[in-house]
């Protein structure tokens, strides 16, 4: 049975008021939110799905480590739906631990990019890179949506709520 716990929600991020600084700030916020979901959920429960589609915390943040590294580092996927679950030799702390070590290198790509228009920067050979603009923004609306998912199975697994 759930125990109800209640976080205290983080308000949306102050950033600069360029389009860069608006874009990262929320993309970063969002991450947060998504490590935040599964911080402090037990196993089995993490990787247990609560709904019929299978979808469960653990397989969402692993799930969205390899969508970054898709986008932002050039890596390839070729079986998205596998992506939503995490090996079962993996323990909570390992995915964490890959998502922010992911993030640091998006972010580090991202460092470098001086111009929205210009494509990402990534190894990926006789596939064009989409743009800085429009890699932040599908993140941004990747991750959202994943986060959304998140905050309703975090409840189901133990009451928490809040961000």
């Amino acid at each position: 049975m759930p125990t109800s716990a209640r976080r205290r929600d983080t308000p949306p991020p102050r950033t600069g008021s360029s389009e860069a600084q608006v874009l990262r700030g929320f993309l970063d916020y969002l991450r947060t939110s998504m490590t935040a979901k599964v911080d402090g959920a037990t196993e089995p429960r993490v990787r247990t799905a609560q709904v019929p589609s299978g979808t469960n915390l653990l397989g969402l943040l692993n799930h969205l480590t390899l969508v970054e590294r898709a986008i932002f580092l050039g890596e390839q996927v070729t079986d998205w739906q596998a992506t939503f679950h995490a090996a079962p030799q993996d323990r909570v702390a390992d995915v964490v631990a890959r998502y922010r070590e992911t993030v640091e290198r998006a972010n580090a790509v991202l460092d470098e990019c001086t111009d929205l228009g210009e494509p990402v920067p990534r190894p990926r050979p006789g596939r064009p890179a989409p743009s800085v603009r429009w890699a932040l923004t599908h993140m941004i609306e990747e991750t959202g949506r994943h986060a959304g998912h998140a905050d309703i199975l975090r409840e189901l697994i133990d009451g928490t709520t809040g961000r």
